[in-house]
């Protein structure tokens, strides 16, 4: 195993003494022993921050990722793990009060149930008890209840075909619907909890977000889940006491990713530029709530902005996205419809989220030679706080220096690579090339951790 296995974007230098060192020091079980860290989310009262680790698992008869939620102050001192079933837990959520955690567990019948765990302590509770996996989910503003997503689960006869190993399938053809519901938190008279669910015809629900007042969500949705009916998304708003539905964004564009600002007067989204095509860019849109003209924000620096949130005051919206091969986020005046970069890292950032009061953002960092971790960032302030240290080991790793290259196209462009360098590798000595030109066709290679997984 070379350094080669951790193709460093666009361009690997190698060298013999290179190779020989990385297999006596580096090997694919150290990369696949990378921890992955994902999901942070900042408690309401800004002071913990919740996130997930995935482990490989290998052992005897067992080699799978395994992946478990993890609790921390929000200046990282205080870093501990808090479920511990042989399955994974994902997915993380605080309750509006802060005083539970919402997550999402497949350790009974390998079905994704909901589960739930009171931050002082204690066992978790499990939710549901579903023959199908629930995708995504949100806490009601009150916390009373949980929107989740959910697809159609198979029939006995699927069930059976599946068991008696005839489980062969024919493309595009019988799909399952995901659909939405809801279901109490607090138990009935009888114990129980009864899930309503909100969606019965045809649409494939996306993602979803509830109005501050609890009694609309708003989802985006596609004609069914094959991959390639992308451009028939569009937005719905669903009464949640009656569960009648109402087309909210149903035009010739893709709409998605709805977010209902603070107050509820507004639903900001992303629409995409027409025709409808792949690779295509979009812009942020804010619509009226109660229907009408849509304010469309100017188009972003990569065209693919990543809604974090609204402020709270409802005035701005955030965004992220790649900018070169590094990250940005940035901030949208929605009534003067102008975009303002607020941060640029030339580090890899995803899984963003921001605090309640809209100071402090929690995110997964990484870059060419550090493997990811998860940090916040307060607004003022330029040094981020680390909160997790599952790699702390790997950043002893010896990794050669990556360096951003730029050089003109023959349309006059400017591009930009990703050049290793070899362990050690002195200037002016000739090494082996290698290229990796990325696919997509709009794809992007940027600083992601060259040893982790994937990479």
């Amino acid at each position: 195993m070379s350094i080669t296995r951790f193709l460093c974007l666009n361009a690997v230098i190698l060298t013999a003494t290179t190779l020989a060192f990385a297999q006596s020091t580096w090997s694919p079980e150290l990369q696949v022993k990378t921890r992955v860290v994902a999901s942070p989310r900042i408690s309401p009262d800004g002071k913990r921050v919740v996130y997930t680790v995935s482990d490989a698992v290998m052992t005897a008869d067992k080699s799978e990722f395994v992946t478990q939620v993890w609790l921390a102050s929000s200046d990282g001192k205080d870093n501990y793990q808090i479920t511990f079933a042989d399955k994974s837990s994902t997915n993380p959520k605080w309750s509006p009060d802060g005083n539970w955690i919402a997550f999402t567990s497949n350790r009974k019948d390998n079905k994704n149930n909901l589960y739930v765990l009171r931050v002082g302590g204690g066992e978790a509770e499990q939710m549901t008890d579903l023959k199908s996996s629930i995708s995504e989910f949100e806490w009601s503003p009150d916390g009373r209840s949980i929107a989740y997503a959910m697809a159609d689960a198979k029939s006995d006869d699927e069930d059976k075909n599946d068991k008696g190993r005839n489980d062969y399938r024919w493309v595009d053809e019988n799909v399952k619907m995901a659909r939405l519901y809801v279901i109490p938190v607090a138990k009935d008279s009888a114990g129980k909890r009864e899930a309503r669910r909100l969606t019965s015809d045809n649409r494939h629900v996306n993602g979803f977000d509830w109005s501050e007042d609890g009694t609309k969500i708003v989802f985006s949705h596609v004609k069914s889940p094959v991959i390639d009916v992308w451009p028939s998304s569009d937005i719905g708003v669903i009464d949640v006491a009656s569960a009648k539905v109402t087309s909210f964004a149903a035009t010739d564009a893709a709409e998605g990713a709805p977010v209902f600002s603070p107050d509820g007067k507004w639903v900001a989204m992303f629409v995409s530029e027409l025709p409808v095509r792949w690779a295509q860019s979009n812009r942020l849109a804010v619509f009226p709530a109660g229907g009408g003209t849509p304010k469309i924000m100017p188009m972003s620096f990569d065209g693919q902005p990543g809604i974090i949130g609204w402020s709270p005051d409802g005035t701005k919206l955030m965004f992220s996205e790649a900018k070169g091969t590094g990250t940005g986020i940035y901030e949208v005046n929605v009534a003067a419809a102008t975009i303002k970069e607020i941060k640029y890292s030339n580090a890899v950032i995803n899984s963003i989220s921001m605090s309640k009061d809209g100071t402090s953002y929690a995110f997964v960092i990484q870059s060419s030679e550090k493997p990811p971790e998860v940090a916040i960032i307060r607004n003022g302030e330029e040094t981020l706080t680390q909160i997790s240290r599952v790699n702390t080991e790997l950043t002893k790793m010896p990794f050669g220096k990556t360096e951003v290259i730029k050089w003109k196209s023959t349309d006059g462009r400017e591009i930009e690579g990703l050049l290793t360098y070899p362990v050690g590798y002195v200037a002016g000595t000739k090494v082996p090339f290698i290229l990796n030109i990325h696919g997509g066709p709009a794809g992007v290679f940027q600083q992601s951790y060259i040893g982790g997984r994937g990479s």
